[in-house]
């Protein structure tokens, strides 16, 4: 081997080493599947244990197989639905129903409904705080947002937490009795103490804005915080952002694969999803841009199959209607008219 020849190899040796990310691009495969069904949509949510992702449509939430877009299921009667959360080891699932300022709490092999749990307006995120074995809500309410947190087992509400914003999204638990919460209008993290169900700190999140989807990685103690435009990286023990990741707009939550070392940011305005790999705990590079559909912008990650998932409706033209006349009812406020449903995209990306 000649000494040109060498050189050569070694700096490619070097380059790959410093780029722990390259190999990751052509890796990622999209599957759509059109699974019917009426009613818009917010937030997906999977349950890593039988592989099923939920939907929500608006008034009721769809179940599907993740791995074959098969539908499976329906938990009916859930108006205005914004997600769901799975508490495996206590076999029931919640769904926050902003319609009617309940929660479904339903059993998870049958889906059957349980009770229907009065909690109060604003209802919106969900998740499922495993080391704390609570369900946690972030409820968009007025005065002021507030985190309710529920016993997974009885469905009773255990504690209540006023936060500093009236528009709280993503919730995630450290294990170590903090769970964080993103901000959307005041573009922080607040710290909750789970000991004493008190906000403890407020963590600004410049140049983040409208912090949406979060996640928590336990080997590098790190928050993924999924921003319009720009998503940040946080110390978890000081607040403090070590990093910086450029993605699209409309993000409305964020995924994370931890064996993968993978984050999954959904850009609703682009219609693609931006891939970014954890290098080391303050270290980032954007290994894809995966192509889905317009306007999916919120997404779950399956920690076991390791497939990610969102959804999105796919609308025809909008009707011509008579001059002056009144909206039709169940119009959402502020969207202005919408054409009808002509396909509900399932999306599949995997590895």
């Amino acid at each position: 081997m000649t000494r040109r020849l060498m050189t050569a190899l070694s700096a490619l040796l070097a380059m790959t080493l410093a780029a722990p990310g390259i190999g990751y691009a052509q890796n990622f495969k999209v599957q759509k599947f059109d699974i019917k069904g009426d009613g818009g949509t917010d937030y997906v949510a999977v349950e890593a244990a039988t592989g099923r992702v939920f939907v929500s449509r608006a008034s009721h939430m769809m179940v599907v197989e993740g791995a074959t877009g098969k539908v499976v299921g329906d938990i009916p009667n859930t108006p205005g639905v914004h997600g769901a959360g799975m508490a495996t080891k206590a076999g029931h699932g919640f769904t926050t129903n902003g319609g009617d300022e309940t929660v479904t709490m339903f059993d998870l092999k049958t889906l059957a409904v349980i009770k229907q749990i009065k909690v109060g307006p604003g209802l919106d995120g969900i998740m499922y705080d495993e080391p704390d074995d609570k369900i946690i809500l972030t409820n968009h309410s007025r005065p002021i947002g507030t985190l309710t947190a529920i016993d997974p087992k009885s469905g009773n509400i255990v504690a209540t937490v006023e936060l500093e914003d009236t528009a709280p999204e993503g919730a995630a638990a450290d294990g170590k009795g903090h769970i964080f919460v993103n901000n959307e209008s005041k573009n922080t993290i607040q710290v909750i103490d789970v000991k004493t169900w008190k906000a403890t700190a407020s963590w600004p999140l410049d140049p983040c804005k409208g912090p949406t989807g979060i996640a928590y990685d336990k080997a590098t103690n790190r928050i993924f915080s999924g921003c319009n435009g720009t998503s940040v990286v946080v110390d978890a023990s000081t607040g403090k952002i070590v990093a910086t990741i450029k993605n699209g707009t409309r993000v409305d939550a964020l995924g994370w694969d931890p064996s993968k070392k993978l984050i999954y940011i959904p850009n609703g305005g682009e219609g693609n999803v931006t891939v970014v790999h954890q290098d080391s705990a303050d270290k980032y590079t954007v290994v894809s841009t995966v192509d889905t559909f317009a306007g999916a912008k919120t997404i779950a990650v399956d920690p076991k199959s390791h497939n990610v998932y969102l959804f999105q409706p796919e609308r025809g033209p909008v009707p011509a209607s008579a001059p002056g006349a009144a909206p039709p009812a169940g119009a959402p406020r502020g969207r202005g008219p919408q054409g009808p449903i002509v396909a509900s995209w399932f999306i599949v990306i995997k590895q």
